[in-house]
Parts: C-alpha cells; sequence; structure tokens
C-alpha cells in the first residue's frame, strides 16, 4: 500500500534559500509580480526570474503552471520552480496548482515558500494527491528519489492544523487508487476484506459477512455471481459513529467485482485485464470510509462493499437461470456480464433493512454505456430524490470531480420484464445505463432518498489527470467527503 510523502511545515526564511537543497517553489502573479520569496530568489540567481517574466514564454503563461530554471546560479538546489499563481483563487485552483508542483518534483525533495498565501492548505493537497505512484510489483530501485515535502510558511503550526483533515482525504484517495490499481491474483476477495477489517486500527467498526451468513440472509442474487469462482463471496461492514448517537446514518454501498470475466457470457480477450478495476464502487467506499474516520467526521456513515468475483465453470451461473434476490424480487438472468447489480441489489436491500439509513449512495463500474455517453470526464448520476442528488452535484462540483445527472423513468422498465420471472437483469442495448438504474431503483424502498453513481467511465483512465497519473484516479472519494460535511455533520 502506498503511503503519503512526508510533508512538513516550517518557518518561511528566505533569507536561507541560497542553501535549499532538492527543489525550491517561489510564487509570481501572472501579472510578473513576485512575491518576497521570489525576489530574494532572483536575486541570488541574478536576474533568472526577472528575465523568466520577460520572455514570449512567460506571457503564454496560465495559472497553475510551473516554469523551472534548472541549477540556478547563487542557490544550491537542483531546480527553482517558478508557480505562476494570482494573489486570489479558488481551492481548486490551488490544488490544481500543488498538483503540478508535485508533477515536475518526480518525488524528489520539494520546499514550498508558500508564506502567507491564501489557500496553502489546498495546494498542499494538490501536491499530497498528485504524489502518487503505484509501484508495489516493480522491483526496488536503489536511486529511487522520495525527498519530503517541506512547505514553508508564516504560521507553520495553524497550516498545520488546516492540513490535517484535507491530508486525511488524501489518504483515502490513494487508498482508493492501490485497491483499484491491484491485479486480482493479489487483490482476491479474501485480501480486500482483510485490508478493509485493517481499518479497525483507526477507529471503524468492521464486520465481514461470510458465505454461511450471505446464505442465511437470502442473498441469492449476489451469491450467484461468485458461484463459479474459488475466491468466496463476502460482504464487508464499514461503521463509523461519528455523529449523534440517534442519528440515522448515511449508507455508502459498493460493487466489488475483484475481477470480471463475464462469466459464461465471456468478455472478449481483448482489454479483459483491464477488468481488475471492476471493484472500483468498492474501492471508493473503503477510501471515503478510511477518510472519515482519519479526520474524525462528526457524521454516522455506513460503509458496505458487495465482494465477488465473476469467473465462468462448471458452477457458474447460466443465462436462462433464475434466481431470488434477498428482497424477494426474482431476476433471470439474461446476461451473466450484467453481474454488478445483482451484488448491489441484495447489498442495498439489506443496507437499508438493518440500518435504516437517512439516504443511500451507490457506485460501481456499472456499464460500458456511460463511457459512451459521457466519456472519462463524468460519472453518471442518478437520483430519485432531487435534494440529496443537487447537494451531491454541488459536493462533486466543489472538489473538481465531474458528475453529471442523468434521467431515470417508468417507461425504461418496459426493457427490463421477464416473461418468466419479476425481471430481467438486463433490457438490451438501448440506454443501457440507464436500465441499469432503473433495475436498482427496485430494491430501493418507498421515500428513502438514493443516488446511483455509475463511475465507469471515470474509475481508472489511460491518461494522466490533474491529480493522478494515468490508472487508478480515486474519482469519487473528495466529493462524498465533502457531502457528508456538508450535509451530514453535526455543527
Amino acid at each position: 500500500m502506498s503511503s503519503l510523502t512526508p510533508i512538513r511545515f516550517a518557518e518561511y526564511d528566505p533569507k536561507a534559500l541560497a542553501e535549499m537543497t532538492g527543489r525550491v517553489a517561489v510564487m509570481v502573479t501572472p501579472e510578473g509580480s513576485m512575491d518576497q520569496a521570489a525576489r530574494s530568489a532572483n536575486r541570488l540567481s541574478k536576474g533568472a526570474i526577472a528575465r523568466l517574466i520577460g520572455s514570449e514564454g512567460f506571457k503564454k503563461a496560465k495559472s497553475g503552471d510551473v516554469i523551472s530554471v534548472s541549477w540556478p546560479a547563487g542557490m544550491q538546489a537542483e531546480a527553482l520552480d517558478v508557480l505562476v499563481l494570482p494573489r486570489k483563487l479558488t481551492p481548486v485552483e490551488a490544488r490544481k496548482a500543488g498538483a503540478n508542483l508535485a508533477k515536475g518534483a518526480a518525488g524528489k525533495r520539494l520546499t514550498v515558500m508558500a508564506g502567507g498565501m491564501n489557500k496553502a492548505a489546498d495546494l498542499t493537497q494538490g501536491i499530497a494527491l498528485r504524489d502518487y505512484e503505484f509501484d508495489n510489483h516493480k522491483s526496488p530501485q536503489d536511486d529511487k528519489p522520495k525527498g519530503e515535502v517541506v512547505i514553508a510558511c508564516k504560521a507553520p503550526s495553524e497550516l498545520e492544523a488546516a492540513c490535517a483533515p484535507l491530508l486525511a482525504v488524501a489518504e483515502g484517495v490513494h487508498m482508493t487508487r492501490d485497491l483499484i490499481n491491484e491485479p486480482a491474483n493479489v487483490l482476491t476477495t479474501t485480501e480486500f476484506a482483510r485490508r478493509i477489517e485493517e481499518m479497525k486500527g483507526i477507529g471503524l467498526e468492521v464486520e465481514i459477512l461470510e458465505e454461511a451468513d450471505l446464505e442465511k440472509l437470502g442473498m441469492r442474487t449476489l451469491l450467484s455471481v461468485g458461484q463459479g469462482s474459488d475466491s468466496p463471496s463476502k460482504v464487508a461492514v464499514m461503521h463509523w459513529k461519528g455523529g449523534a448517537k440517534d442519528a440515522a446514518p448515511l449508507a455508502l454501498v459498493g460493487k466489488g467485482v475483484v475481477f470480471d470475466t463475464g462469466g459464461i457470457s465471456l468478455k472478449p480477450a481483448a482489454g479483459m485485464e483491464e477488468m481488475t478495476m471492476d471493484m472500483g464502487g468498492a474501492g471508493v467506499v473503503t477510501g471515503t470510509m478510511k477518510a472519515l474516520a482519519l479526520r474524525k467526521a462528526k457524521a454516522n456513515v455506513v460503509g458496505l462493499v458487495g465482494l465477488v468475483e465473476n469467473m465462468p465453470s462448471g458452477n457458474a451461473i447460466r443465462p436462462g437461470d433464475v434466481v431470488k434476490s434477498m428482497k424477494g424480487d426474482t431476476v433471470e438472468i439474461i446476461n451473466t456480464d450484467a453481474e454488478g447489480r445483482l451484488v448491489l441489489c441484495d447489498v442495498l436491500w439489506y443496507a437499508q433493512e438493518r440500518f435504516k439509513p437517512a439516504g443511500v449512495i451507490d457506485l460501481a463500474t456499472l456499464t460500458g454505456a456511460i463511457i459512451i455517453g459521457l466519456g472519462h470526464e463524468n460519472a453518471g448520476v442518478f437520483s430519485n430524490d432531487d435534494g440529496l442528488c443537487n447537494a451531491f452535484l454541488k459536493a462533486a462540483g466543489a472538489e473538481d470531480e465531474g458528475a453529471w445527472r442523468m434521467p431515470l423513468g417508468k417507461a425504461y422498465d418496459e426493457q427490463l420484464k421477464s416473461r418468466i420471472a419479476d425481471m430481467k437483469n438486463v433490457g438490451g442495448r438501448p440506454a443501457g445505463s440507464i436500465t441499469a438504474a432503473q433495475f436498482l431503483q427496485r430494491f430501493i424502498k418507498d421515500g428513502m432518498p438514493w443516488i446511483h453513481l455509475d463511475i465507469a467511465g471515470v474509475a481508472s483512465v489511460k491518461t494522466d489527470t490533474a491529480y493522478a497519473p494515468k490508472g487508478a484516479t480515486g474519482w469519487g472519494v473528495m466529493a462524498l467527503n465533502r457531502l457528508v460535511a456538508d450535509e451530514f455533520e453535526a455543527e
């Protein structure tokens, strides 16, 4: 598992610039105004920053850009990073600027001369979010740089306290990325459950329901997905009790298919290796629960993840089979590769029956159709409750995590009608992500506020994002954390 690069908060002393090693970051406005540290660095480097500001390249620089001067004269640093930032900026602008600094530093020692900068905490979080690499399975490199980050500021203890909850969220994001990036021969259902159990050490109450428990509860749709695999199916329950004793919790439910072959409805070989990320919804729920526990959120939140592996075998579920859900509804299996909704429907029902939550949010890498509709910029948001949905969209926007509301409607239910059961598990190609959401909505009780997040396009991507290298993004942890803070935390 990855860990955050050590971040130290130190007194702001521009006079010490000459002796600083590694990379040193100073700030200049888009108009070319230097702060105190930049002026000191400019004097030491015999006017290098002033010449940079007067260049044609600087005129094209945008807010958050980093322009590096290698081995500046008069300084021990190997690079002087000139960060272009306006004096007034948004948290997102500051976070992206920090991410740009971390990307350029590439793991080397970095000193940021923040001074009295507005939004320094957000800049620090951006550094922590982007300073990530999943190299668990690569041979160790003796010369690999791994230096600390020093934030030089005018009130170190105050900034450290302000950064603590933001860095807790970054730790949750890193955990989500680690889980999604792990290969399936490492992150089995048993190993996933073990990693969740480790979080008892940070104050979460954790319970693992084994196959015998699930059988007693009647979770036959979930169990049917995993019956073709040698890996046991499980449901992990994580409970954070930081709010009032009598306050109903928010329930977060995640799809945790640790590998998806498609089952008997086998996927094509090309690209199947990417299905290690099909537990992305469970990864986001787990990372969010870690973030809430680390920052000691004053809210009651329960996270539930269904952990299964979808494999073909002589014991695997078949197209044409009929399975009874925990709710009691029967489902005709048309396509065994539409397995995520079979996992979710039982866990959703269980969450409502046991915890009587104030609202339910489920997350899943559920459909390829949502990628066709929204690409890799936005998750699909489906909801039966405008209040909860709007609150989530506001939170996602504040955290710069793309989310777009999609429609629901009874007319789509026609596509799910079965001749021999209460419903089919797929509704055909038209509106595939919507019919998947309509299927899940049948397992939401009347009056229960609910959001379904289809994160198939945003959980893992093939190019760098603003805050992450290619691979798992950790999308959703920051938005859900913000939603909890805004809507569910006690004053």
